[in-house]
This record gives C-alpha cells, structure tokens and sequence, in this order.
C-alpha cells in the first residue's frame, strides 16, 4: 500500500509539472504585443513544430528552438536575448505575456491564428515614402534631442525600412500606409519597437514606441541629401593617449590583455557590446563571418561585454549561450556585470573621452597603436549603408595589414 501511495504522489506531481495534451498548432499567426490602450505592435510568425516557430520582420528570419510546455501554459524562449513569451493556448490562438528582466519589460500578447496582415489596411496609400529623411526623435525634449535618419522602400502599402542613428540602427521594420497613416514595426526578443506617423509627401509627424513603458515624438522630412554626423569622429583617445589597455576575464576565468601573445604583431579589432544588444548581435554576426572568409589574414578579434546580468555568473551564462548559438570563435571577456551605462564602462576604459553607444569598435595596428574607433553599426537592415561599412572595414584591415 505504502509503494502505491508513493507511485500516486509522483505520477500525481508529473501531472502538475507537465501537460503534453495541448500543443501550439502548425501555421501562421499574427501576434500582438499591447503597447498602450490605443496601440498594439504587431508582428508575424509561423509555428513549424511543436518546438520550433520562425519570427518575420521584413527580411529577417528569427529561428525560435526553445520551446517548453509546462501544466497548461507554453514559454517560449526567444534566442541570445532574455527575452520570453509565456503563453496559454486558446480558441484560434494564444494569450500570454512577454517578458524581459533585462529591461523590466512586462507586455499582455496574443497571437491570431491562420492572419499574416501585419497592419490593417482600409485605405489606398496617399504618398510614397520611399527615400531617405532627415528625423528629429525626441522633439519635445530640446535638452536629448537627437537626429535620424529613415531609409524606406514602399510597394503599394507595404513599407520597410529602418531608422538610423548616430548609434545604430532601429533594426528590421515592416509596416504599411494606410491612407496618410504610416505603421511600422519590428520584435527581436529583445526589443519591441512601434513607429506611428502621419506622413505626407515631405513631412512625417509622430510616435516612437518602445515597448510599453517608454516613447518619445519625433518628426521628419524628406531629404536625399541627408547624412548623419561621422560615426568614426565621435569616441576617441584622450589627449596623450596612443594605446588602450583592459584586462578582463574569459568564461574560464582567464585574463585577458593586449599584451597577450595572441594578439602580438597582429591588426587587432576590439568590440564594446553587450549580449542584450541586438545592433551588437548584428555586428558580431558580420565579424563572425569575416573571421571565416579571412581567416588566413593576421587580424585578431576580442570582444568586451558590458552585462545587465546582476551575478557574474549570469553574465557568464549569457556570453556563452552567444558564443555557441552563433559559434563565435573568438574571446568575449567579461568587462562589467549589473549595469551597462555608459559613463560607467567608459570608466573601466578612462583612456576613451566617452562610449556613446554599444556597440563601439577600436581598431589597432600591429604595433598596438590605435587607429580608428567607430561608434555605433549599421547592420543589415540599413541597405546601403551596411554595405558601405563592410567595405570601409575590409579596406581599412587591408590597409593595416600591409604597414
């Protein structure tokens, strides 16, 4: 009797731990994250197993592997960030929240099954923003105001696009025209990011949303000429400083410095990120691929992370998951943990006059002398420009290497 009493406490306690009966169906669904009570950001995604759905925004595929079903409710483990959906299924969807300690982001979400119309469209667009423009974010704020710039292509009512800045670009939006109403949007894992506008053939007036605790007003006009300050004039050496120094730990606790025989007589790239940064996610990607198609080149990559994670050990956790979700093969030390602000890390690296962004790459010759420091990336979904930055970077090695 005692045996049968323990065999029902378990099966009773597998019972409460797992629910395999319900799984996410195959498809398509329009998810939603509630911004306010006016605004929800939309995005698309397809369910292809009952572990895996793949995240759309315009060109960017997101592969989502991490999927756990747990009594009646499904958490969704989105990649590299911390980000998560915890989700209950329902009738035609699913209802839940995501959610990123990270930054203290807590969002109602619901999904639509079988919908892909990523924005409601009732009216014929009534201009074509297709272009460049010159944007003023923060404009009720004379003191943070900053400058942008929008690269669009419209077809019909569909839009894409991104925003750049001086730090780096709003990633992948998609979205449409409605009438004189333009939407776009955008959902990584990381970031949730909703641009409401009302547009004309020159003028853009409206709202930037990101997530649903933080949006500031912003306005643009047309312009072809437009281009955003140097990004390589923004961050430099303090007056009789050359060189940089840091020694910080790999995962294994080993230090790590310039003056480590890796890194001699080599043309060494140095990466201020974060693991919590998509634009950063972006450039690592790029540097990753440059290390497998240069390979034979005597350039040296080392990257320093600044991490929200309040535990040393959590900030370990996540620069591993990075380096093998996306088989970085080259160090990413440890810089800080608990925080990332900026003046913060600049502290840890005094010889820099600021960091304004992450990321932030440094440059150095063979001889260790630095070279160049640019602030910010312009990632794929800038177009032009991102191709402009990857032949200016491969040049710029090129150049180095043959000193």
């Amino acid at each position: 009797m005692k045996q049968f009493y323990i065999l029902l406490f378990a099966f009773a306690l597998m019972s409460c731990n797992w629910d395999t009966s319900k799984k996410i169906p195959h498809g398509w669904y329009l998810g939603e994250l509630k911004v306010n009570d006016q605004e929800t950001l939309p995005f698309n995604f397809e369910v292809t197993s009952a572990k895996a759905l793949k995240i759309f925004n315009a060109d960017e595929v997101i592969l989502v592997d991490d999927i756990v079903y747990k009594n009646d409710s499904v958490y969704i483990k989105l990649p590299v960030f911390e980000g998560h959906l915890i989700v209950k299924l329902v009738q035609d969807g699913m209802v839940g929240r995501f959610i990123n300690e990270t930054f203290g982001t807590k969002m109602p979400f619901k999904a639509v099954y079988n919908s892909k119309e990523r924005f409601e469209v009732k009216e014929l667009a009534k201009t074509d923003i297709s272009g460049n423009w010159e944007v003023v974010f923060n404009i009720d704020s004379e003191k943070n105001q900053y400058l942008g710039k929008g690269v669009f292509e419209q077809k019909k009512q569909r839009v894409t696009g991104t925003f750049q800045t001086t730090t780096g670009d709003y990633r992948y939006l998609e979205g449409a025209v409605n009438g004189n109403q333009l939407k776009m949007s955008t959902f990584d894992g990381s970031r949730a990011y909703l641009f409401v506008a009302t547009v004309t053939d020159s003028t853009m007036n409206g709202t930037f949303y990101s997530g649903n605790d933080w949006s500031e007003r912003f306005e643009a006009q047309r312009n072809e000429a437009f281009e955003l300050t140097n990004a390589d004039t923004l961050t430099f050496l303090k007056e009789g400083y050359d060189r940089l120094e840091f020694s910080f730990p790999k995962t294994d606790g080993t230090l790590v410095s310039l003056n480590d025989k890796q890194f001699k007589d080599k043309v060494v790239v140095v990466q201020i990120m974060g693991t919590w940064c998509p634009n950063c996610l972006d450039e690592t990607k790029y540097f990753s691929e440059f290390i497998t198609n240069n390979s034979e080149k005597d350039v040296e990559f080392v990257a320093l992370a600044f991490e929200y994670a309040k535990t040393e050990s959590k900030a370990f956790e996540s620069i591993t998951e990075l380096k093998n979700r996306l088989g970085i093969k080259y160090p990413i030390l440890l810089a800080q943990f608990g925080a990332a602000d900026k003046d913060m890390a600049q502290q840890k690296l005094p010889m820099l006059n600021q960091i304004l962004s992450y990321p932030t790459t440094i440059i150095l010759d063979k001889t260790g002398k630095v070279r160049k420091i640019h602030t910010g990336f312009n990632g794929p979904a800038t177009g032009q420009a991102y191709i402009d930055f990857k032949t200016e970077f491969e040049r710029f090695i090129d150049q180095l290497l043959a000193e």
